[in-house]
C-alpha cells in the first residue's frame, strides 16, 4: 500500500532505515544509566565507553540495512530473517582464523586479505578500542549504503513490476 503513494521509491527506502536506525539509537541510549552507574563506582574511560556506543551504533545501522534489502526481497519474514542472520553471520565471521584457514594455501594473498577486511569484528574491536579510524567509519558507511542501494533497486524493481 506504501508504494501506491506518490512518495520517491528513495524516500521510502531511507524513511524505513532511518527510523528503525533511529529506534535502535534510542534503546542504545536508554542504556545510559548503566554507563552513569559504572561512572559513580569507579573511573573508566569514558572515551572507550562512548567509542562502544558509536561502534555498536554503526554496526547496528549495517545489520538494519542488510535486513532492509533481504525483507524487500521476499514476503516471507521469516525467510528475510534467516537470510539476514546468515549474510551478517558471514560478515561477523569472515576475520576469524577459522575462515581464514579455508582460503590460506589455495588463495592468493590478496584474496585473504580481502575477506578478511570485510569482518565486522575487525572493524567494531578497532573503534571498540578508543580509536576512531576514518576506514572503519567508511567501512560501516559504505557498507550500509550499499545495502540500502540493493534495497532502492528491489523495491524501485518490484513497484515498476507491480
Amino acid at each position: 500500500m506504501l508504494l501506491t503513494l506518490p512518495v520517491s521509491t528513495f524516500a521510502v527506502v531511507f524513511g524505513k532505515f532511518l527510523a528503525a536506525w533511529i529506534f535502535i539509537g534510542l534503546t542504545l541510549a536508554m542504556t545510559f544509566p548503566i554507563w552513569i552507574t559504572v561512572n559513580y563506582l569507579g573511573a573508566p574511560d569514558n572515551g572507550v565507553i562512548l567509542a562502544g556506543y558509536l561502534a555498536s551504533f554503526l554496526m547496528a545501522g549495517s545489520y538494519l540495512s542488510i535486513g532492509a534489502a533481504l525483507s524487500a526481497l521476499t514476503r516471507n519474514q521469516i525467510i528475510a530473517f534467516v537470510g539476514t542472520a546468515a549474510i551478517c553471520f558471514l560478515f561477523m565471521a569472515s576475520g576469524l582464523p577459522l575462515v581464514q584457514n579455508l582460503f590460506f594455501g589455495w588463495a592468493p594473498e590478496a584474496l585473504v586479505s580481502l575477506v578478511a577486511s570485510f569482518s565486522f569484528l575487525g572493524h567494531f574491536n578497532s573503534i571498540l578500542k578508543g580509536v576512531i579510524e576514518g576506514r572503519d567509519l567508511l567501512f560501516f558507511i559504505s557498507l550500509i549504503a550499499f545495502w540500502l542501494f540493493v534495497n532502492y533497486l528491489i523495491v524501485n524493481l518490484k513497484r515498476e513490476a507491480g
